[in-house]
């Protein structure tokens, strides 16, 4: 393996680390984005529960608040109880913006190593091709020795290939991840506001 590398060529070295980067992210964001940790179950229903009991006391907000992502844009509900619907749903919403953040962080760096793996094995390959042709001893009366450098040059384009792959369907599927979290988040605090402000029986 370690030959390849060297055979390759000078380029390889930053698409090896572009897929150190690539397995980080995808490892972190992994463990992240769990929805046993995102949103977890029943947080709603053990607020309102405790809301009923206690009303919006600062131990309920303050403890919500930590729980979870879940937890904060709930919490920026409690804190406005005694406020109209309006209020409640204005600082629900910007909290969902800090969470929606939170939720993309890596994200952006993950779909660009993605976007641009390939496009830097290619560029290791015209380098590698251009080093064949402008040798005389590769370029010269050997078809042999010249197919074999062509065949290493592509393995830039090979390596940059198999770390764009994985790297954009994990992007992808972080996405959607994320984006169906918020949705979550979001339909759990209308429910908040409309079981708080009795709209909902």
């Amino acid at each position: 393996m370690f030959s390849i590398l060297q055979a390759a060529g000078w380029p390889i070295w930053f698409l090896l680390l572009a897929s150190i980067i690539s397995v980080a992210l995808i490892i972190e964001r992994t463990l992240a984005l769990r929805r046993s940790r995102i949103v977890p179950p029943g947080l709603l229903q053990a607020v309102v529960a405790e809301y009923r009991k206690n009303g919006a006391s600062a131990e309920l907000v303050a403890r919500t608040e930590t729980h979870s992502p879940l937890g904060r844009v709930l919490a920026a509900g409690l804190r406005n109880v005694g406020s109209s619907r309006e209020v409640m749903k204005e600082s629900i919403e910007e909290a969902g913006r800090g969470v929606a953040h939170e939720l993309e962080r890596f994200l952006t760096s993950l779909g660009t190593i993605a976007s641009i793996s390939p496009l830097m094995g290619l560029f290791g390959t015209v380098v590698g091709m251009i080093e064949i042709f402008g040798s005389s001893t590769a370029a010269g009366n050997n078809p042999q020795a010249l197919a074999h450098g062509i065949s290493v040059a592509l393995y830039n384009t090979g390596f940059g290939l198999i770390i764009a792959i994985p790297a954009m369907i994990f992007y992808r599927h972080f996405r959607a991840l994320a984006d169906s979290f918020l949705v979550d988040m979001e339909q759990q605090a209308i429910k908040l506001v409309e079981l708080v402000l009795d709209a909902r029986k």
